[in-house]
C-alpha cells in the first residue's frame, strides 16, 4: 500500500483541475475505469493498481466534504470522518460506483448486483413487397404478411402450465444475473440456470413449451409513398419481435423491390425510354407518339435527326420522396432499318442511292476523305 508521501495528487491521477465540476470528474474517471478495466487488461497489475488508483480519487472528489478537505489539507486532511476507502476488491469499485457507467455492456460489467438495466429491445425483422414502376410512380398501399413471436394466450407469457407459477431461480435468487470473480477479475455474467429470466418453469406451459411466445403470421397494411425504389425499406415501428425482458417491440422493415418495366428504364428519378423512328422520319423530320407513364406524349422529330439523339420531356419522370420536383423522361431515338421491302420501296431507295453517290453528303465526305489520305500516306 502507498504511504500518504507517496501517494500521487487526484486531481493528477484523474488528469482534471482543480476547479473541476462534478461532471467533469465522474467523466474522466468513467475514461480511465474503462480503459484500466481487469477484463480489457488481463494479468497486469499495474493496469489494476491504476484502476484502483482512479477510483479512490474518484471516491474523494465525488464527495463534497471530503473534496473540500482535500482540497484544504491535502492526502493529510483524510482522516477521521473523511477517509479516504480504500478498495481491497475490485468487486466493490463495481458496487459502489456501477451507476455512473449507465446502461449497455458498460454498466453490466460495472453494475455490480445493484446496477440499473434498461429492458432491452426486441429484434427488427424484415419483409419484403414487390411493385411495378407505374405503383412506384404514384404511391400505393400494400398488405404484407410476415411472422414473428406473439404472447402465448394459453399462459399469457408466463411459460407456465396453467394452474401453476414460474419459481424464483435458487441459483441466483431471482436477479437473472450472477457475478463470477477470480482474485481481482469480477464480472456480472446472465445466470446459466434460467437464462437471465429469475425464474425457473418446473411445469411448463404445453402450448409454447415454457418460452411465454409462439411464432404466428400477421397482416398489415403499408402505405407506400410516391417516388421509392428497388432497396428503400419503410419502417413498422413496433412491428418486430417482442422483447424479451418486457421492453419495447422491435420494428419491421419492409424492404421494396420495383420489378423491370418493358418501355422505361430507371436512371434515379428520370426514366429512360427507347423510340424507333423510320430513315425518312429522322431525314425529313415527323410528330410522333411516345409512351409517358402517364399516357402518349406528342414529340416533335426536326429534320436531320441522327439516330441515338436524345430528347428530353421535362418533368414525366419519376417522383421525388423528398420535394415536389419530378424527374425527366429522355427520349432516345433510333433508326430502324426494315429486313424486307417491297418492290416500290426498294426501287424508289436505289434511286435515293443514285442521288446519294452523286450529293455525297458532308460528314461522308470528310471520312472518305480521312481513308483516301491515310491509305496514301501509306503508300
Amino acid at each position: 500500500m502507498a504511504t500518504m508521501s507517496e501517494k500521487r495528487d487526484y486531481y493528477q491521477v484523474l488528469g482534471v483541475s482543480r476547479n473541476a465540476s462534478d461532471k467533469e470528474i465522474a467523466e474522466a474517471y468513467r475514461k480511465l475505469a474503462l480503459k484500466y478495466h481487469p477484463d480489457r487488461n488481463p494479468g497486469d497489475e499495474e493496469a489494476v493498481a491504476k484502476f484502483k488508483e482512479a477510483a479512490e480519487a474518484f471516491e474523494v472528489l465525488s464527495n463534497p466534504e471530503k473534496r473540500a478537505a482535500y482540497d484544504r489539507y491535502g492526502h493529510a486532511g483524510l482522516s477521521g470522518n473523511y477517509q479516504a476507502h480504500q478498495f481491497g476488491d475490485i468487486n466493490e469499485i463495481f458496487s459502489a460506483f456501477g451507476d455512473i457507467f449507465g446502461d449497455g455492456i458498460f454498466g453490466e460489467i460495472f453494475g455490480g448486483l445493484g446496477g440499473r438495466t434498461r429492458p432491452r429491445r426486441g429484434q427488427d425483422i424484415v419483409c419484403e413487397v414487390t411493385l411495378d414502376l407505374h405503383e412506384a410512380a404514384e404511391g400505393t398501399s400494400k398488405t404484407v404478411r410476415f411472422r414473428r413471436h406473439e404472447v402465448c394466450s394459453t399462459c399469457h407469457g408466463s411459460g407456465a402450465k396453467p394452474g401453476t407459477s414460474p419459481e424464483t431461480c435458487q441459483y441466483c435468487g431471482g436477479r437473472g444475473r450472477v457475478m463470477q470473480s477470480a482474485g481481482f477479475f469480477s464480472m456480472q455474467t446472465t445466470c446459466p440456470a434460467c437464462g437471465g429470466r429469475g425464474a425457473t418453469i418446473p411445469h411448463p406451459c404445453p402450448r409454447c413449451k415454457g418460452q411465454g411466445a409462439v411464432i404466428e403470421s400477421v397482416t398489415r397494411e403499408v402505405n407506400i409513398p410516391a417516388g421509392v425504389d428497388s432497396n428503400t425499406r419503410l419502417r413498422l415501428q413496433g412491428e418486430g419481435e417482442l422483447s424479451p425482458d418486457g421492453g419495447p417491440r422491435g420494428d419491421c422493415y419492409v424492404l421494396l423491390h420495383v420489378r423491370e418495366h418493358p418501355l422505361f428504364k430507371r436512371d434515379g428519378q428520370n426514366l429512360v425510354c427507347r423510340v424507333p423512328i423510320t430513315y425518312t422520319q429522322a431525314a425529313l423530320g415527323a410528330d410522333i407518339e411516345v409512351p409517358t407513364l402517364n399516357g402518349p406524349e406528342n414529340l416533335k422529330i426536326p429534320p436531320g435527326t441522327q439516330s441515338e439523339e436524345v430528347f428530353l420531356l421535362r418533368g414525366k419522370g419519376m417522383p421525388s420522396m423528398r420535394s415536389r420536383r419530378r424527374g425527366d423522361l429522355l427520349v432516345q431515338v433510333f433508326i430502324e432499318v426494315p429486313k424486307s421491302l417491297s418492290p416500290k420501296h426498294e426501287k424508289l431507295l436505289r434511286e435515293l442511292a443514285e442521288i446519294e453517290n452523286s450529293d455525297v453528303l458532308p460528314k461522308r465526305k470528310d471520312f472518305f476523305g480521312l481513308i483516301k489520305e491515310l491509305f496514301s500516306k501509306r503508300g
